[in-house]
């Protein structure tokens, strides 16, 4: 009898872990009273809004980038990236005394390409919802002689990105369940590595935008599947089929998919923003919105959430959390 080792390990986030120490933050676990009272649980938020570019992506990116070789980083990294991903690989590359190009799609939030090119990065646009952002990736890559970083189908990238669930365990213990935002899969797949590698029983359950439900749909039909591409205020969901990599894991670790709407998504972020004193931005508010809507089914006595990061800008946030919107 024969067993196959899976592309990322608990070992790997592990290592990942050593690797970031010192130069990503190890962000705070956030509770509150009131908001364990409204579902009836323990509830442990993670927060990766404070973590550095202001979301979860600078441990996967660093990760992976500070495992290229001298003559790699000699020549750049390459990136495609709706925003978080982009700004993460910027900062990673300026860290480690590189440069960066990152393809990005026209509509981006301002605010994320601001910062992106703030850490030195150089942008490169495409369309959205006509064009092949990893096509014109490998071909800029290809063409000016980059190391392509990946957002999420990469195993460093997987691992960096799973050291977020790593802190969160060690710091609170076994959970019974782990609500995870889900988007190309890294941040769920490293997550669901991290806590079943440590506590089997723990549930892992994802986190999509209603119109962006193209992981659910590929693990209910067992097989990755495409949908347009979701038009939602979850930028960083935004996706219209799961990573090969993420979806070989996530299809053997995941106990569910859960979908959250927009308006609940914001009511989420209103409610991290006036009850919790957090910002967050709509991809990294639907676990909260999975949990306060119910949507995340009867609870059991201690859970876990992911809250994936906030990069918003101000005037977004306003627009997003105003009553009526």
């Amino acid at each position: 009898m024969t067993t196959t080792t899976p592309p990322v390990t608990l070992d790997d986030v592990r290592s990942a872990a050593a690797r970031l120490k010192g130069v990503a933050h190890r962000t705070p676990v956030l509770r509150s009273r009131t908001l364990d009272a409204l579902v009836g649980a323990e509830v442990h938020l993670k927060c990766e809004n404070f973590q550095r570019v202001g979301a979860f992506k600078f441990r996967g990116a660093y990760n992976a980038a500070s495992r290229l070789t001298p003559d790699q980083l000699s020549r750049g990294i390459a990136a495609y990236s709706s925003g978080n991903h982009a700004q993460a690989v910027a900062l990673a590359a300026r860290e480690l005394g590189t440069t960066a190009v990152i393809v990005m799609p026209e509509d981006a939030p301002p605010s994320k390409r601001a910062a992106t090119e703030g850490y030195g990065a150089e942008i490169v646009t495409y369309d959205r919802y006509n064009g092949d952002r990893v096509a014109a990736a490998e071909a800029l890559a290809a063409e000016r002689g980059l190391t392509l970083v990946p957002p999420y189908e990469h195993p460093h990238v997987i691992a960096g990105q799973g050291t977020a669930a790593l802190e969160l365990v060690e710091e609170t213990g076994e959970l019974d369940v782990l609500l995870t935002p889900v988007g190309g899969g890294g941040l769920i797949a490293g997550s669901a590595t991290a806590v079943k590698g440590l506590h089997p029983a723990t549930r892992v359950i994802g986190v999509e935008p209603e119109a962006g439900d193209d992981t659910k749909r590929s693990l209910e039909a067992g097989r990755r599947v495409s949908i347009p591409v979701p038009r939602t205020i979850a930028d960083g969901q935004a996706l219209h089929t799961p990573g090969e990599l993420t979806f070989s894991l996530n299809r053997r670790l995941l106990d569910g998919i859960v979908l959250v709407g927009d308006d609940e998504i914001r009511d989420a972020m209103r409610f991290a923003f006036e009850r919790l004193k957090i910002v967050l931005e709509p991809s990294g508010a639907t676990p909260l919105a999975a949990l306060l809507t119910g949507r995340a089914g009867p609870l059991p006595p201690r859970v876990g959430l992911i809250l994936s990061g906030g990069n918003v800008d101000a005037e977004r946030f306003a627009r997003l959390c105003a009553p009526g919107d």
